[in-house]
């Protein structure tokens, strides 16, 4: 898979990086708080400027001077970024001028091949687009006035970024799946992402809550395109004691609504909780493939012939509601049946896409209802007419029925299973609509 030409946005801590991103890119996909530091993982999307594409990607601070392991890694996922960068937009703050960060920043980048654009963030004001030309001590030439917050200069930045680019700007293959991991916080999401990725491409830290933005990884496999979404751990609200953590939340069931499937991650060495049915509900409700993924398998002590069983029978009577999701039994950190993820994911994908022709629903149909026809409800018996399948992405059926109000909840729930049985559908809703249309002729 060819890649665009790759821009990566860097500098110290609590410059604005994460809301030039957001500018450039027109979407609120880094996440903007007032704390410092609060990017961690590398935020990646793909973005057109003057007719010109390209990977604009967002890293975490540098340089910050904090003694903290995390801390560190942030700061080498960002130093890494900028290695394999084309161009490079180091962001500055106007406000504050130039910091020993920021020179250290600019050594590091000056040791590099690539173009470097300094965008002096935060003028808003005049005094402080007149303070930015103070950034020229830092050895770079092309020095930008910009305001992220305000999107002024942006124009003329990226003039200068893509006039940089390299000409070999390269397409890149349109998603085949896009598969999201979900779940409460510290179950293994980044690990098992990781694992599927084969390389750190996340931070992981035995602290919950690591992962605050939602991330996007790119991969091949079996010359498929998946993006792999990491999404942050989605916390009660009575848990969520501040905006940014409420933030990382909605984000992630964002996330949810822009999958192809769901992958809900489970603490396996852990007692499933009533967020864990509301995150999975979020799935459901969306009409998303899913399926659970059990990881830490490997933690679970004394296991014999009947956990496996006993553990799914616990699981199947929380998520009642979505019976349909097979199960997957995982180690991120062994890498114990970790391939079976992507494929699940792949048989769900395909399971979802399935179109059964009209001719043959409606032959089904007519031997359901022969089989149990629709009972006296609400004052009076349904019939079904005709039948089709409407919809992909989920299965969706509709039913021309003589009245809708004569069909109750259960006799739709006898269709729904039926149809499952016969076709399967695994890992995905199935949607049963009815349409009210008077039969021509006689009955």
């Amino acid at each position: 898979m060819k890649r665009f030409a790759r821009v990566a946005i860097v500098g110290r801590p609590n410059v604005g990086k994460s809301t030039l991103f957001n500018r450039i890119s027109g979407k609120r996909r880094a996440i903007v708080h007032a704390s410092s530091g609060v990017t961690r993982d590398v935020q990646r999307i793909d973005v057109e400027w003057s007719g010109v594409s390209f990977e604009l990607i967002d890293t975490g601070g540098l340089f910050s001077g904090l003694e903290d392991n995390l801390i560190r890694e942030v700061e080498s996922r960002a130093l890494n970024e900028a290695l394999s960068a084309d161009v490079m937009i180091f962001v500055t703050d106007a406000e504050t001028g130039t910091t020993p960060s920021d020179i250290d920043v600019a050594n590091r980048l000056r040791e590099l091949s690539a173009p470097v654009f300094v965008a002096a963030n935060k003028c808003e004001r005049v005094r402080t687009r007149h303070a930015a030309g103070e950034f020229f001590e830092l050895g770079f030439e092309d020095i930008f006035a910009i305001s992220a917050l305000h999107g002024e200069g942006i124009g003329d930045l990226l003039d200068a970024v893509v006039a940089g680019l390299p000409q070999a700007s390269l397409l890149t293959a349109s998603d085949d799946l896009r598969l999201a991991l979900v779940g409460r916080p510290n179950v293994g999401k980044s690990s098992l992402a990781n694992a599927l990725v084969g390389a750190p491409s996340n931070i992981v830290d035995s602290r919950p809550g690591t992962t605050r933005d939602s991330l996007d990884l790119r991969l091949r496999w079996h010359g498929r395109n998946i993006t792999l979404v990491d999404t942050a751990g989605i916390k009660r609200k009575s848990s969520s004691k501040d905006g940014l953590t409420s933030i990382t939340a909605l984000k992630s069931i964002d996330t949810i609504s822009r999958a192809d499937v769901v992958v809900m991650v489970l603490d396996g060495s852990q007692e499933v909780a009533n967020q864990d049915v509301k995150v999975a509900s979020y799935a459901h409700r969306a009409g998303k493939g899913l399926f659970f993924c059990i990881n830490k398998w490997d933690l679970v002590e004394n296991k014999t012939d009947e956990t496996v069983p006993e553990f799914e029978d616990r699981i199947r009577r929380m998520f009642a509601f979505v019976r349909y999701a097979p199960m997957v039994f995982v180690s991120a950190l062994s890498h114990q049946r970790v391939h079976r993820i992507l494929e699940l994911a792949w048989q769900i994908k395909e399971a979802r896409e399935t179109r059964i022709a009209t001719s043959e629903i409606n032959r089904f149909i007519a031997e359901a209802t022969q089989e149990r026809s629709a009972p006296f409800y609400a004052g009076g018996t349904g019939k079904i007419y005709y039948a089709t399948q409407a919809e992909v992405a989920p299965p969706t059926f509709t039913l021309f029925v003589n009245k809708r109000a004569f069909f109750s909840r259960s006799y739709l729930r006898y269709l729904n299973n039926r149809i499952r049985k016969k076709y399967t559908f695994a890992g995905t809703v199935i949607r049963i609509k009815l349409n009210e249309r008077e039969r021509r002729g006689r009955d």
